[in-house]
């Protein structure tokens, strides 16, 4: 094109020569055979203005079209010069006339060809329609190099910026929909991509049933469609539009209902009688068509691994329709967050299915028991994290003692949901034995790493492992024993109202292996708080762990009334906010038992010793108003101490404790563990314990570094006045 323009500036310029003293009436009037030209110059110019498909024009300095060939005035609707110039100003069609000019105006100042890529206006080929041009101009000069007019072509690229438009659009969609694993937020990111580049109007909605995991279709009758996402190119949202969350019902006749039974989009106009029978049928739509003035629609269905999820409206307010090119974009974007969305709802679904585990798994009720007032918070992570696997639990143990526990699996999910709930029956389990903190660690650390081993190795320890903190507290002794396994230490708020953070030994997490553990002991004042907790309350992307530790110091430090509030005004004020990760919080106000609810008697190694431990046991109960325990009391002392004395070692101590059942403890310095057995007929021994099952309602044996107790708990029929 470029040696196109030089010729056809060489020729005018020769005109020019010739011509000089009537200027613009000789450019004019010029036509190829007046031009001073070769033979191949000439035909050169008979096809650039006869032929060429790219519009061509001349203008001289006043920027008059003196010259223009078939293509150019097929765009500009004007005809050939034939000796009257056009005013550029005057055109009616062809680029934007302001832009145009100012381009050739730069050339003739310049004496510099110019290119602007694009420039809007309409071709009077198709009036209705604004079209895309692109512009060259380079100026023509005479012998003497001045410049005395303008060259310039026109191309219409309407077609190829709107392809480039579109593959814009397609990336822009790519990188911006699917940001996070919300199904609204999805399906607003499909929307806002659509409106205003594709249509005037979308409507993104998915299937009902889809939603609450059920199988999709069969189309055949009213289908019931939930909104995700509005997007307008009209200020605010017209009430009559339905609000994201909110369902809609479309008849099965409807366009987008066929077009979700067919797996395919269609394009439609309003005047259309599928859309018209749609609008008869719902009178309150066929309205809202009318005030937005919708003049086409394209249904759009939505559908992921073979599986229709709902359907996306794209409306258009303008005389222009859809075309086939549209059709083929809205596919794409439908395409792209049709797998953000069926991602967004398996991970919905897979989220729901883990937080029902994990609330089937956790304490739905928190024990009764009167050494601690207890209360707990837990709440799951959100965004792409969903369920973890925190558990909290409060264990009653022999001798009115409680256990306070708090782990976190590593993960989320329902995998870390499922491992904290054998977790946690494990760690109830080991608790009934009445292990020590640090031993119960050490066995919980063997099933973690058991656990691993037999997942088929696909999984290191580490990997599956657990944090925990169990603590084991005496009402009697006001004595805390407490083991960690990688877990943060616990708080403690003394009844003067300051907060420690005891230093207590760090064992390793739980699936190291071959790691010890030892536990440590801290005496609490009756109406002290011990808060156990786990990371994801006092930690979090934006801030470190010692400002959550400063946080949860602070608010635990603010007195409260009960150990709930406590627990929900702290868990509100240290909870960042937006926690990665689940958080749990378990806080328990201590207790203790008087010292007249307790009663201790030496025993010798004596068989005479046990009638007066009965005699004992009957005056104390007196004491207490328990008359209706003794007899039964008696039997069981009679049987416990009998046993001490004849299998175990001295030194052999009877308690008695008054709870919320009456406790009877015997204890001496062997490890050896007595067990039941069925005595034969003529058997002299073995019905002990099994007379102890009987009349009792728990019994076990709680074992210590220097021996044993042999313990049992009564209901207490009646209270002292």
């Amino acid at each position: 094109m470029g040696s196109m323009l030089v010729v056809s500036g060489l020729a005018i310029s020769q005109a020019r020569t010739h011509a000089a003293q009537e200027r613009d009436e000789a450019i004019m009037a010029a036509t190829p055979g007046q031009l001073r030209c070769s033979h191949e110059e000439q035909a050169i110019l008979d096809w650039l203005f006869s032929q060429s498909p790219i519009a061509v024009a001349v203008f001289d300095a006043d920027l008059r079209c003196i010259r223009q060939n078939t293509a150019m005035s097929r765009l500009l609707g004007a005809p050939p010069t034939d000796g009257q110039a056009h005013r550029l100003s005057r055109l009616a069609y062809g680029p934007d006339p302001a832009v145009w000019e100012r381009c050739m105006r730069q050339v003739l100042a310049t004496g510099e060809p110019a290119v602007v890529d694009e420039i809007r206006g309409r071709s009077a080929a198709d009036p209705d329609h604004v079209r895309i041009f692109a512009t060259t101009a380079a100026p023509l000069h005479d012998q003497q190099g001045h410049v005395f007019g303008v060259c310039t072509t026109v191309d219409d690229i309407t077609e190829q910026h709107r392809a480039q438009e579109r593959l814009a659009l397609i990336n822009e969609a790519s990188s911006r929909i699917g940001s996070t694993l919300d199904l609204m937020r999805t399906a607003q990111e499909l929307a806002d991509t659509a409106v205003p580049r594709l249509c005037d109007w979308v409507t993104v909605d998915l299937l009902d049933t889809v939603l609450r995991g059920d199988e999709p279709g069969p189309f055949t009758r009213t289908v019931a469609l939930r909104r995700m996402a509005n997007r307008s190119v009209l200020a605010g949202e017209p009430e009559a539009v339905r609000k994201p969350g909110e369902v809609d019902y479309y008849p099965a006749q409807s366009p987008p209902v066929r077009s979700m039974a067919t797996g395919k989009p269609a394009v439609l106009r309003t005047p259309d009688p599928v859309v018209q029978a749609w609008l008869a049928m719902d009178p309150a739509r066929a309205a809202r068509f009318q005030a937005f003035k919708f003049q086409s629609i394209m249904p759009v269905p939505i559908s992921a691994r073979g599986a229709i999820l709902g359907v996306t409206i794209f409306f258009r307010r303008s005389a222009e329709a859809f075309t086939d090119d549209d059709r083929l974009l809205a596919q794409e974007l439908v395409a792209i967050a049709a797998l953000c969305l069926d991602n967004a709802r398996r991970f919905a679904r897979e989220r729901t299915a883990a937080l029902a585990l994990q609330h089937s798994l956790l304490s739905q009720r928190l024990p009764a028991q009167a050494a601690v007032d207890v209360a707990a918070r837990y709440r799951p992570a959100g965004g792409r994290s969903g369920a973890g696997g925190d558990w909290f639990d409060v264990i009653p143990l022999s001798g009115a003692r409680v256990a306070l526990v708090v782990g976190d699996v590593v993960g989320h999910g329902i995998t870390a949901a499922a491992a904290m709930g054998r977790l946690r029956t494990a760690v109830r389990t080991l608790a009934d034995v009445d292990l020590p903190p640090d031993e119960l660690l050490t066995h919980l650390d063997d099933l973690v790493t058991r656990l691993a081993t037999e997942d088929d190795g696909q999984a290191e320890a580490a990997e599956q492992g657990a944090t925990c903190t169990y603590a084991v507290y005496d009402p009697v002794s006001r004595r805390c024993s407490i083991a960690r396994a990688g877990h943060p230490p616990p708080a403690v708020l003394a009844p003067d109202g300051t907060v420690e953070f005891p230093e207590l030994p760090l064992g390793p997490p739980l699936g190291l292996g071959n790691l010890p553990f030892e536990a440590a002991e801290v005496e609490l004042a009756e109406g002290s708080v011990l808060a156990l907790y786990t990371d994801g309350l006092i930690a979090s992307r934006d801030r470190d762990v010692d400002e959550g530790l400063r946080r949860l110091r602070r608010a635990l430090a603010r007195p409260t009334l009960s150990a709930r509030a406590l627990c929900e005004s702290v868990f509100e004020e240290v909870l960042p906010e937006r926690p990665s990760d689940d958080a749990t919080l378990l806080i328990g106000r201590t207790k203790a038992l008087a010292a007249d609810r307790v009663a201790g008697l030496g025993i010798p190694a004596d068989p005479a010793a046990v009638a007066d431990a009965r005699a004992w046991t009957a005056r104390r109960l007196a004491s207490w108003g328990l008359h209706e325990a003794a007899f039964t009391t008696e039997l069981v002392v009679s049987e416990l101490v009998t046993n001490a004395i004849r299998h175990a070692q001295p030194p052999i101590e009877l308690r008695l404790i008054r709870d919320e059942t009456l406790i009877c403890e015997v204890s001496d310095s062997s490890n050896t563990a007595p067990h039941m057995r069925r005595a034969r007929s003529f058997d002299e021994g073995g019905r002990g314990l099994l007379l102890v099952s009987q009349l009792t309602q728990r019994w076990g044996t709680r074992h210590a570094r220097d021996g044993k107790t042999i313990w049992c708990e009564q209901p207490i029929a009646s209270e002292a006045p």
